[in-house]
């Protein structure tokens, strides 16, 4: 082919070029939408069966206790050996915490079967948030209203905490009591991607957690250093777990780093902070040392202890807490084994200073 010929199809290439670029954008936007589609369903179909899967273990565990001793320590054994033996095969998702959700499910709600085909916006987030509602006729009355308005777990857990229910019944106008708590919850419905981040999805599949929605890159680059920093200290740290999964009545907590010390014989956990540590970050790790010792710890165990650090810009902290039941001899070998203040700190800021190097490159 001649230059000339080239040179005459030179602005038709473009053109098509240019058609081309707005064709695959548009090629690009219904893809995209056709996955998010896909996936939103498959999340869906997977929490159907989940909330299914849970009330069929809950009614087979009370078919069971009343064929079985009517006696309460009866129905806490039971449960304590059922957890202890599904907890050997399967990852998560099967503690007795989590067995009694699932009794409790199936007494609240034995009517599931017929129910759920009219609640078809509801995770089992949702069935559990529920289940802090001792109320039959708010428990129901909260089901048909976060399945009908689509309510997010965490609109469903602020509307439950802030008396929703009963200031309606009682407000002489509704409109503004509604306006409110819609304006209030706005926030927690605007999050389209929630049914991607759900732990619960990863727990019940026996996937592992997905961490990136739970943490900004530069603290999750700091903890990742973090674990590998006490494990090369030597002090005997074994690793046990990362954003290992805590569920309470009143939410989901991940703790972001869990060892277990060999010397001291003890779990040691690790929580950072972005922002300043505040008197609620200090009460969360307790709750984390208390439901471990309680959970985990096992006979020859001593206490768990927890640290609890905070990642700012101009100030790097770290905070100890251990239960006060510890022995002085325990005491004196924790500070012998754990990392200083001063280790601690020049171990984040050296981490930050690193990141923000490859962030610059």
């Amino acid at each position: 082919m001649k230059s000339s010929d080239i040179s005459n199809q030179t602005p038709l290439l473009q053109d098509l070029a240019h058609t081309r670029t707005k064709s695959f954008e548009a090629l690009l936007t219904d893809v995209r939408r056709i996955i998010e589609d896909g996936l939103r369903k498959a999340y869906q179909e997977v929490d159907m069966v989940m909330v299914n899967t849970y009330w069929q273990i809950g009614r087979r565990i009370v078919e069971e206790e009343q064929h079985g001793e009517k006696r309460a320590e009866y129905g806490t054994q039971l449960l304590n050996s059922l957890a202890k033996d599904l907890s050997l095969e399967y990852a998560s998702g099967f503690t007795a915490r989590d067995l009694r959700n699932y009794r409790q499910l199936y007494l609240y709600f034995s009517d599931l079967e017929i129910w759920h085909a009219r609640v078809p916006n509801l995770k089992w987030t949702h069935f559990r948030s529920l289940l802090r509602v001792a109320d039959e006729n708010a428990r129901y009355w909260y089901l048909r209203e976060a399945s009908q308005e689509m309510w997010s777990t965490r609109t469903l857990d602020r509307n439950i905490g802030s008396q929703y229910y009963y200031r309606l019944l009682q407000a002489p106008t509704k409109n503004d009591v509604i306006a409110e708590m819609q304006q209030l919850t706005a926030p927690f419905q605007q999050d389209k991607d929630e049914f991607i981040k759900n732990p619960m999805v990863a727990e019940f599949l026996q996937l592992p957690a997905n961490t990136n929605y739970t943490e900004s890159d530069l603290e999750r680059a700091i903890i990742q250093h973090l674990k590998e920093f006490l494990l090369e200290m030597g002090r005997g740290f074994a690793f046990m777990s990362e954003q290992y999964h805590i569920a309470t009545d009143t939410g989901d907590y991940y703790v972001d780093l869990v060892f277990y010390n060999v010397v001291l014989k003890c779990y040691f956990l690790v929580d950072l902070k972005t922002t300043t540590i505040t008197h609620q970050d200090i009460g969360q790790m307790d709750m984390y040392i208390r439901m471990f010792d309680d959970l985990r710890r096992t006979e020859g165990d001593n206490p768990t202890i927890g640290l609890l650090l905070c990642a700012e810009t101009s100030k790097d902290i770290a905070r100890y807490s251990i239960l006060n039941d510890s022995k002085q001899l325990y005491a004196a070998k924790y500070l012998t084994y754990m990392p200083t203040e001063e280790e601690l700190r020049r171990e984040i800021e050296r981490q930050k200073e690193i990141y923000r190097l490859q962030q610059d490159n």
